[in-house]
């Protein structure tokens, strides 16, 4: 009983689904009457008017997907070592400022806004570097990310902060 019910709920459905699909859309009812007959468009046939209509739909559509995609990388990119999100590529950055060895707590700031927390014990001791250049890299399991300064062997465990 209850699967007849059911199917005739979801067959009721679809002309409404169908309608609520991106409907073409038209310049002439996106604008005024006025803006309509200001930029020309009112001296168009039938058929350009059409034709500028799939046009003008086709080109938002692309720009509309470009522009999610920007979108969507500039997100990753800006989430970069928080949990499992963004890309798990190595980052390549510089601490900003002076840079005096590792140390459990530790915050590190860098040139591209990010700030990393050293979380384990690693020590570099005696260092004292200018704007070093470093790279923050994952580990192959788990989110855990580990802080290499340029010219040096050691690497310090570290967890993005901000």
């Amino acid at each position: 009983m209850l699967r007849p019910l059911f199917l005739s709920l979801v067959l009721a459905a679809v002309p409404f689904a169908l309608l609520a699909q991106d409907a073409p859309r038209r310049i002439e009812l996106e604008m005024t009457p006025e803006e309509f007959r200001a930029a020309g468009l009112d001296g168009l046939t039938a058929d350009q008017l059409a034709r500028l209509n799939v046009w003008l739909g086709r080109t938002l559509d692309a720009e509309t997907a470009k522009a999610a995609e920007t979108a969507r990388a500039q997100v990753k990119e800006a989430n970069r070592g928080f949990l499992d999100f963004g890309s798990s590529e190595p980052i390549v950055a510089r601490i900003a400022g002076e840079f005096r060895g590792f140390g459990q707590g530790r915050s590190y700031t860098l040139d591209n806004g990010h700030v990393w927390e050293q979380v384990d014990d690693a020590r570099l001791a005696g260092v004292r570097l200018q704007d070093p250049g470093v790279t923050i890299a994952p580990a192959l399991v788990g989110n855990v990310w580990y802080l290499a300064v340029d010219g040096y062997n050691r690497r310090a465990k570290v967890k993005r902060i901000k």
